[in-house]
């Protein structure tokens, strides 16, 4: 029997399997392949609040051929109602595959632990890879690869930015982050990076306005997640002079790309205007989760092989 896997990081992926997933998003989006997951069956546990994780998980399964369930906090209460083990051991029973999106790591990582289906990371404190998937894949169709790129990540050091960090530097891709003093990439994250690496290219810069001089891609995020409210005014305070403007999309390369996971807190981290500029490729982005997250299911499910790079 084959070893089950399990997507918690962007680097439990290969370099050869990432670029193989990009790939095969592109085909599926295109309509070049159609895999055929039916009969096959996921769990979608959600301990957050979800709009592009739920409904493109769910329609991706649909479009494969397969059905979805969804089961919230209230129905799973996992680790409160009910132990992860468990949880994991009786929709093993049920699903061909879990995707979950927890607050904490560590509940990802026990359901991955204890299940026998493969589980992916829909969303954690420490990682997102899907998100990543669907950024690197935006990449390669605005700009025709990935190799050579610069994207510019200004804003606090979170999850999005540690996932983004790694599938940068696995696919070729100059990282740059400017993050308000206490807020950056843990060490942790840079020492990851290095082992995971093509092109090891990720850099902290203090200067907001620096990090952007020249990137092929500008990145931000929310400045206080889910689970950080009250942070809130402590890093209003902390960010203040981090926000992207128009301003930064000018010192960046003539054909830059706006890019933001959304939800997007106009006013706060980027200004009003940015989100609906001509560079702006957050819709695009937000799409390419359904196809990459598409790809990464018919990939784990084993209905579809991953293409070779060309």
């Amino acid at each position: 029997m084959t070893r089950k896997r399990d997507i918690l990081s962007i680097a439990d992926l290969s370099i050869s399997e990432l670029q193989g997933l990009i790939k095969l998003a592109g085909l599926l989006k295109s309509g070049s392949v159609r895999p055929d997951a039916g009969g096959k069956s996921l769990a979608l546990v959600f301990e957050k609040p979800s709009l592009r994780t739920r409904v493109s998980f769910e329609i991706a399964m649909n479009q494969l051929g397969g059905i979805c369930v969804v089961l919230g906090p209230d129905e799973v209460g996992l680790g409160t109602r009910e132990p992860a083990e468990d949880v994991a051991g009786v929709l093993s029973r049920y699903v061909d595959i879990l995707a979950a999106r927890v607050s904490a790591h560590k509940d990802v990582v026990a359901l991955a632990e204890h299940a026998t289906i493969p589980v992916v990371n829909a969303l954690s404190d420490l990682e997102h890879p899907c998100q990543t998937l669907a950024d690197l894949l935006t990449l390669k169709e605005r700009f025709g690869k990935l190799e050579g790129l610069t994207l510019a990540y200004i804003g606090d050091g979170n999850n999005v930015a540690r996932s983004l960090a790694l599938g940068c530097a696995m696919t070729g891709v100059g990282f740059r982050i400017s993050s308000p003093r206490g807020y950056e990439l843990d060490s942790d994250s840079f020492s990851a990076v290095s082992m995971a690496t093509l092109g090891w290219s990720v850099q902290q810069i203090d200067d907001p306005m620096e990090v952007a001089i020249g990137a092929d891609a500008v990145y931000t995020d929310v400045w206080t997640s889910m689970g950080q409210e009250s942070e809130r005014d402590e890093r209003l305070r902390a960010f203040d002079g981090y926000q992207v403007t128009l301003e930064t999309l000018a010192s960046a390369a003539p054909e830059v790309i706006f890019l933001h996971d959304m939800p997007a807190h106009r006013g706060e981290e980027v200004a009003d205007g940015v989100m609906e500029d001509h560079r702006s490729a957050v819709l695009d982005q937000a799409e390419n989760r359904l196809h990459t997250q598409k790809a990464l299911l018919a990939f784990l499910l084993g209905v579809s092989d991953l293409p070779q790079r060309t």
